[in-house]
């Protein structure tokens, strides 16, 4: 445990150096929250033009007789799913694409990490799809799953199935920007990349979770007392310093994943110590 916090500390430290020479990558994720907002933005208002929201409410309460959910709604979660997901992902692969090239000696701006991923957009709007179709089989198996035992060992297995899956596609994203792969090819490239460096069975050694944690409590630190004495104020402070936080946060795990990618594909960066990176993953 404390060998991989040790682990956590070291890399963050290095990733975060890696981040200064750059610091505009932070951008990346805060214009990708932009974005996620606006599209949810515009799906909510036509949802409720269309009245979706109306009727996933009625289909909730048992003792309503209104329409319940049709297929227009669905398609439309579907397409909100889709959506979704491809700007999330066309953002980590302009900031992978912009971190590959801070690593490998350039020097990245924001315009060239969004022509990278425009480049790559097919191969992004393909990993959307695929992506947010498992994302929605998985949860649509977890919401099945009724209580006693039964519904636990199903749990138990969907989260193995996620996590086999997570591993499995761990570099699809930094494959396509930099080897410009589909992304079947790119999943498969992945997989044999992960396997050949850390093993067909691995534990995580490494994770953001507990930095990301540490983001939300800054943001509650400073927003909590502003929200109290005037809560507009809260708000904003809040969202601010979020945005900053958050958007540091995801650049470096950008910067790592990066990192991690050159190191499997045998490209390894002065930037990061090897052995640090092997360590990232360990064999179970």
């Amino acid at each position: 445990m404390f060998q991989s916090i040790s682990h956590t500390f070291g890399l963050m430290k290095t990733s975060w150096r890696v981040l200064m020479q750059d610091r505009e990558l932070m951008l990346f994720p805060v214009l990708s929250g932009i974005v996620v907002i606006a599209v949810a933005g515009f799906f909510a208002a036509l949802g409720y033009s269309l009245g979706t929201f109306d009727r996933v409410a009625a289909s909730s309460n048992e003792a309503s007789t209104a329409a319940t959910v049709n297929g227009a709604d669905m398609a439309l979660f579907v397409a909100l799913s889709f959506v979704m997901t491809a700007v999330a992902v066309f953002f980590n692969a302009a900031l992978i694409s912009a971190a590959l090239e801070r690593l490998n000696g350039g020097d990245p701006t924001v315009r060239s990490g969004l022509n990278a991923a425009v480049r790559s957009l097919p191969a992004i709007l393909g990993w959307a799809a695929i992506s947010a179709t498992v994302g929605l089989l998985l949860q649509l198996a977890r919401s099945q799953a009724r209580e006693g035992a039964l519904a636990i060992v199903t749990r138990i297995a969907i989260a193995i199935v996620g996590g086999i899956w997570a591993y499995m596609t761990f570099f699809v994203v930094p494959i396509m920007v930099a080897e410009r792969l589909g992304p079947i090819a790119a999943i498969k490239r992945s997989k044999a990349l992960f396997r050949q460096t850390w093993g067909n069975q691995a534990v995580a050694g490494f994770g953001f979770g507990l930095i990301y944690l540490g983001a939300i409590v800054v943001t509650a630190v400073v927003a909590v007392p502003l929200f109290m004495v005037y809560p507009l104020l809260g708000i904003i402070a809040g969202a601010a310093v979020f945005s900053v936080t958050f958007g540091t946060v995801a650049a470096m795990e950008g910067v790592f994943k990066a990192a991690l990618y050159g190191f499997a594909a045998g490209k390894p960066s002065e930037a990061f110590d090897n052995a640090t990176l092997r360590s990232a993953y360990r064999a179970m």
